[in-house]
């Protein structure tokens, strides 16, 4: 890559540092499309090229699944079996511990940025029902999606993205990832309760309570019956067939796009096209700095001063220490050609995905989970989320480590 291309390919994972553009409206979105559009106007890729630089697999996949969540969230699934599970008459810890379960278990096998747009306003009403403060509970919710994510290859688009790119077995990546996340999700608890125990009151919230209302959807029962038949179909198809998972997530999506009730055009608007479209501009971005050989010339001058990213070890260092810089999807495609060890994978999966809960930027669903409750009027300020945040960041990175070192042993 000459330096034209290099200078690119550092502004795009500048821009992917500082979240975006000084004096401009643009996001981490608009900086990977810009970087491709600019290899594109400088002749460094052309349109073939870069249309083959993009896994079409990996955006299939993630479109389908997303289609599946969409549904669940029209259909109000969502907020019927958060208000059930935490309306009961229980301990504060308790009702801690059955939100933490309820998000990791949604966020294992659905997309967990959409978990959270749905859990959140429920989870604020109840609060102010039972005049508990929401701000542990949403923290709870926040922190639990990111984990319970981590547990399969649907969980997340890191997660989608190696699973696809590395051929992961679906059953086999469960089996190595159960036991951490399981561990982390009893972390969160643990931690929470630590910081919170004994102070989980607070005075009732009249105006969060009526915008909170206002952002949840109505169950319909036969829409939600319909999501969860074909996840079901999608998961055990998953566990026990070698069928392309992208095809079996897009013929779950076409199934349900087939609607007499529901709009498509309404389920289309819940596919988060935003990062649809970062993931197609870092395919372009990641493949020209690939294909110029700058990628495999950085694995080799950081393994000849001692950071050989093909060990696991440092490959599980790296991701998570890039995943809070750059965030977790730059970071995995960043690293991937450093993927070479049997365990690259859950490395790249388990690191990437647990280092999101340390800061407010490093997860998608951490800002939406903030954003939501904003919207009702109750701010959460990135000190308060980095009290619970980066205990628990620290002991499930560390719980993984311990974990896949002895796997590897």
């Amino acid at each position: 890559m000459d330096a034209t291309g290099l200078t690119i390919f550092a502004l795009v994972y500048l821009g992917m540092l500082a979240g975006g553009v000084p004096g401009l409206l643009i996001d981490r979105t608009g900086i990977a499309l810009l970087g491709a559009i600019a290899l594109l106007a400088t002749e460094r890729v052309g349109v073939d090229e870069a249309w083959q630089a993009v896994d079409v697999e990996t955006i299939a996949l993630l479109f389908g699944l997303m289609i599946v969540s969409a549904q669940l969230r029209q259909g109000g699934f969502y907020g019927l079996v958060t208000r059930r599970l935490t309306l009961h008459q229980t301990s504060p810890e308790r009702l801690l511990a059955l939100v933490i379960v309820l998000a990791g278990a949604l966020s294992a096998v659905l997309v967990n940025d959409i978990v959270c747009l749905a859990m959140t306003p429920v989870l604020i009403e109840v609060c102010a029902r039972r005049k508990l403060d929401p701000v542990p509970f949403l923290l709870a919710l926040a922190c639990a999606a990111n984990v319970g994510s981590a547990a399969t290859l649907i969980g997340n688009p890191q997660n989608m993205l190696l699973g696809q790119r590395l051929g992961l077995s679906f059953a086999g990546y469960l089996l190595d990832a159960s036991v951490p996340v399981l561990l982390g999700l009893g972390v969160v608890w643990l931690v929470i309760r630590a910081l919170y125990g004994g102070r989980w009151n607070a005075a009732p919230l009249p105006d969060a309570t009526k915008q909170a209302r206002a952002l949840q959807v109505r169950f319909d029962a036969w829409q939600s019956t319909k999501g969860l038949l074909v996840l079901g179909g999608i998961v055990l198809l998953f566990l026990f067939t070698e069928l392309p998972r992208e095809l079996v997530a897009l013929t779950g999506a076409g199934i349900l796009l087939v609607s007499r009730r529901t709009a498509s055009r309404a389920q289309l608007a819940l596919v988060d096209w935003h990062l649809l479209v970062l993931f197609i501009g870092l395919f372009v971005v990641n493949h020209a700095f690939s294909a110029s050989g700058a990628a495999a010339a950085m694995v080799h001058e950081a393994a000849a001063v001692g950071l050989d990213l093909r060990e696991p070890g440092w490959l599980f260092v790296v991701a998570a220490t890039l995943s809070n810089l750059v965030s977790n999807v730059p970071a995995v495609m960043l690293l991937l050609p450093a993927a070479t060890d049997p365990l690259a994978g859950p490395v790249l999966a388990l690191s990437s995905t647990l280092a999101g809960n340390l800061i407010v930027v490093g997860s998608i669903a951490n800002i939406i989970v903030l954003e939501q409750a904003s919207r009702t009027g109750l701010e959460i300020d990135w000190r308060t989320h980095a009290r619970v945040g980066v205990p628990v960041t620290l002991a499930t990175l560390a719980i993984a480590g311990a974990w896949l070192w002895l796997l590897g042993a």
